[in-house]
């Protein structure tokens, strides 16, 4: 008890001369209560009492942190986050801002009113969907194309060194790859849309010396279903005997090929696409067993067999391409072609786009091996660049083409798997470019019309000339097979091509059908732009409600 006692009294001393010398050298007491010999005492005699409160002030400030200390420094990083996200929504606005029209960008200095700045017109609609979700990157175009042009030229070249051990032994009368490859489609044409993920590359094939082909249209056949309009016989023909003898020991020498890759039709040989097809996969796999090891520094491939009337497919993977940026996994359909001339080839017939009845039962002794059908991809893109010659600095017809693609894909949302297919049938991409090549044949595209300006305008008309196409008020025809074609601006063409009768494109289908894609058309047009805003463009753009449903999506239930 004593020790406890002479404890307490001795901190209450300690208080109080603390407190002392707190009131002797505050400034705010200074010179009104203290004097200079409280002051002397305070320096002196004090100063262990003042060390030791200083030690243990410092030894609470180090445990017990000041009030508002823990506080203080959240508030600070919750502040320069939100002043950071803010520079970033600015930043993204600017950039967005950057793809509208000048027109879109100058609205919220102009006198506009509020109901014209949130709900944007159909042009900036337009042109915000086509910068966001249409247009290709050239940048990453360039680079699949380099791509794909290396593997399917290490393909081809393995393919030509390889000759042909196929179904004919010592292959001296087989078919074999010429060594070059042609690209073809709309990623070679400039207007593809979304991604440069699919291309087309023709594979044209050598025949024998001693085979010649006698092609044939069937245009002109009467009995024949309108789908086999455009379709092609080609049947061998013996090279002229220079001594005047029979054609007997040709037929004997062609004899093996004929039995590999021909048929017969009206007791005559003729070349069939379904055997060629055949043998071009199974020469195909085996060309690409030679260099898949070498092409597995850059890739991984696969080839896909394709059906009787389908090219197979060649699966490029990224594994460590050279393009670091435009790793994108592509599939090229290796379409074996052959050469009529004049850059014309024959290819495998596209399958009927509804049913005509069974195959074997075509009329007038013909069978659907023998069938073949034309491609004039060099022609179009020669028409094409003829056109863009002719144009304007600031045409807008491919710009079109891509949005009319894009049209038709947003017509397609609601549609069950059976109509979607038929829907794309119908309005497929070849179709479409057919009519954008038609009207602008028939007006020009050296005109005001086809500026940037008018591109609503264009695109309006290029629905309507559709339209009038799938209800019979227009036709048509293939841009090169047709009764006014443009055979002056694509150069030369095979006689059988010249001789050949006008196909429709869209004579293959049923006057039902071609309505209703008709109506759907329209519908999807009047409706452009609600389904703009619910499913292109940018987030601020949209000023109406994600559609809860497929059938929701700008389609009523009564229309098709």
């Amino acid at each position: 008890m004593k020790t406890l006692n002479k404890v307490s009294l001795r901190n209450q001393t300690r208080k109080a001369v603390v407190k002392q010398t707190d009131e002797c050298i505050s400034p705010s007491v200074l010179g009104t209560g203290c004097s200079s010999e409280n002051m002397k005492i305070g320096k002196k005699s004090l100063l262990p009492f003042m060390a030791f409160t200083s030690r243990k002030r410092q030894q609470m400030a180090e445990t017990e942190p000041p009030d508002g200390a823990g506080s203080g420094f959240p508030l600070l990083k919750v502040a320069i986050l939100l002043l950071f996200s803010y520079v970033l929504l600015r930043c993204r606005h600017a950039v967005r801002q950057r793809f509208l029209p000048v027109s879109a960008r100058l609205v919220g200095h102009s006198g506009f009113s509020h109901r014209h700045l949130s709900e944007p017109g159909l042009g900036i609609l337009l042109e915000s969907y086509y910068e966001h979700e249409v247009r290709l990157s050239p940048h990453v175009l360039g680079h699949s194309k380099a791509h794909v042009s290396r593997i399917v030229g290490e393909l081809v070249r393995a393919g030509r060194i390889r000759g042909s051990p196929g179904p004919i032994s010592g292959g001296a009368l087989a078919l074999a790859f010429r060594g070059d490859f042609i690209q073809v489609g709309s990623a070679y044409e400039q207007h593809k849309i979304r991604r440069p993920d699919s291309f087309d590359v023709l594979v044209p094939l050598r025949l024998p010396p001693l085979v010649a082909l006698e092609p044939r249209s069937l245009g002109t056949e009467p009995a024949l279903a309108p789908a086999f309009h455009s379709c092609f016989v080609c049947a061998l023909k013996a090279p002229p005997s220079p001594s005047g003898t029979s054609g007997g020991h040709w037929l004997r020498n062609c004899k093996p090929f004929a039995d590999s890759f021909c048929v017969d039709v009206r007791g005559q040989r003729h070349l069939s696409a379904a055997l060629v097809l055949r043998w071009f996969q199974s020469h195909l796999q085996r060309s690409l067993a030679t260099v898949r090891y070498k092409l597995e520094e850059c890739c991984r491939v696969s080839l896909s067999p394709g059906g009787l009337e389908q090219p197979p497919t060649l699966h490029i993977l990224p594994c460590r391409t050279d393009y670091g940026c435009c790793r994108l996994s592509m599939a090229v359909r290796l379409i074996p072609a052959v050469h009529l001339g004049d850059s014309v080839f024959l290819v495998a017939p596209p399958p009927p786009p509804s049913p005509v009845g069974p195959l074997s039962e075509l009329p007038g002794g013909l069978r659907s091996e023998a069938l073949w059908g034309v491609n004039t991809a060099r022609q179009e893109q020669k028409l094409l660049g003829w056109l863009q010659e002719r144009a304007a600095s600031g045409a807008c017809y491919l710009k079109c083409l891509q949005l009319l693609k894009a049209l038709r894909d947003l017509g397609a949302r609601g549609l069950d798997p059976t109509a979607a297919a038929q829907w794309g049938h119908i309005l497929s991409s070849y179709v479409l470019k057919t009519v954008v090549l038609t009207v602008s044949l028939r007006e020009g595209t050296s005109g005001p019309g086809w500026e940037e300006a008018h591109l609503s305008e264009c695109l309006e008309e290029l629905v309507q000339f559709l339209k009038a196409c799938l209800l019979g008020r227009q036709t048509l025809f293939h841009c090169v097979l047709g009764p006014d074609g443009a055979a002056a601006e694509v150069g030369p063409l095979p006689k059988v091509l010249r001789e050949a009768a006008p196909v429709d494109l869209l004579a293959a289908f049923d006057l039902h059908a071609r309505e209703l894609a008709a109506a759907r058309l329209l519908s999807t047009w009047r409706r452009l732009p609600q389904l703009l805003r619910a499913f292109g463009g940018p987030r601020y753009l949209a000023r109406c409600p994600s559609p809860w449903s497929q059938r929701s999506q700008g389609f009523p239930e009564q229309e098709p």
